[in-house]
């Protein structure tokens, strides 16, 4: 009988039953199944024998396999039983078993990462932003991330200012780290295949870190986009941002013991700082992260705080 697309499917999904696997696409389960990109992944990490490795969600250990004959150690974070089940079984009585040890449970949920040098993971894409800014303040620093991503959030992250994807995301991520765009991937390298396409990442921590308070940092670039091409005026002279920083401001005063004059107006502070610089009529779409600094440093040393 000649194989029509529906006995195909149904003998895929037979195969599945039958191993015991169904993948939850709910939770991002879209299993990486081409050898070549995971190759392409593990070059791009520049792996050492002596390597302790991070891998987020590693199912059923496609490229795990491929870590552990590289690196000292593979530390895999897998949230679904049954994929651990299905990891350990394939390394179990092998060489490699020795070299995984497995956490099940949710990486998000993590007081803390364990140490690691290098992470490398097929992300469940509806975690990208967390897990990007979890490893990007976990201390000690690890030496690289290889990331896989949905591709819109990939050339997010890499996005620079006046571009169209360019967003407070691209901007957190510069401050903290290098990004590069490593390789676009398609649909059909995956089990079963995602409804987006995808690409490759390469994140270094930024070591040492930029002198800044993230949570400030993080406040200030916040407001600025909300509405990322109005002008910086426009944008931190609303009703609910000044209260805001109203609010900070006075805060500030009693812990330093500053006396507010009788006549004072935030809205007067705000404008005249951002004229001071010449940001006044600046967009946040077409701000580096030198200009951020820059105008975290005036607001601070005046007493604006956005913590």
């Amino acid at each position: 009988m000649p194989k029509t697309p529906s006995t195909k499917k149904c003998r895929t999904h037979g195969e599945a039953v039958k191993q015991g696997i169904c993948f939850n696409t709910s939770v991002g389960q879209h299993i990486l199944k081409n050898p070549l990109i995971i190759n392409g992944m593990l070059d791009k990490a520049a792996l050492r024998s002596t390597d302790t490795v991070l891998e987020i969600g590693p199912g059923t250990g496609n490229m795990t396999v491929k870590i552990m004959e590289k690196v000292k150690k593979v530390i895999a974070c897998e949230i679904d039983p049954r994929m651990s089940a299905e990891l350990q079984k394939r390394v179990q009585g092998t060489p490699l078993q020795r070299k995984l040890h497995l956490i099940v449970g949710d990486v998000l949920k993590l007081d803390a990462l364990p140490f690691f040098d290098v992470c490398i993971a097929n992300l469940p894409y509806q975690i990208s932003s967390p897990i990007v800014f979890k490893l990007l303040l976990h201390r000690p620093f690890f030496r690289c991330a290889v990331l896989m991503f949905q591709r819109e959030f990939a050339e997010r992250l890499v996005a620079k200012p006046g571009e169209k994807l360019y967003c407070r995301l691209s901007l957190n991520t510069q401050l903290l780290a290098r990004v590069d765009l490593l390789m676009k991937v398609g649909k059909n390298n995956f089990k079963p295949p995602p409804k987006v396409e995808s690409s490759v990442v390469r994140i270094e921590p930024r070591n040492p870190p930029p002198p800044v308070n993230f949570t400030e940092w993080d406040g200030l670039v916040r407001i600025a986009f909300i509405r990322k091409n109005k002008m910086l005026t426009s944008s931190f002279t609303t009703k609910s941002v000044l209260d805001m920083l109203e609010k900070n401001y006075r805060i500030h005063c009693s812990v330093n013991n500053k006396i507010i004059p009788s006549d004072f107006c935030i809205k007067s502070l705000v404008s005249s700082l951002l004229l001071e610089i010449k940001f006044n009529t600046k967009r946040a779409r077409t701000m580096d992260t030198d200009d951020f600094l820059q105008l975290l440093h005036i607001f601070n040393s005046n007493g604006i705080h956005f913590a």
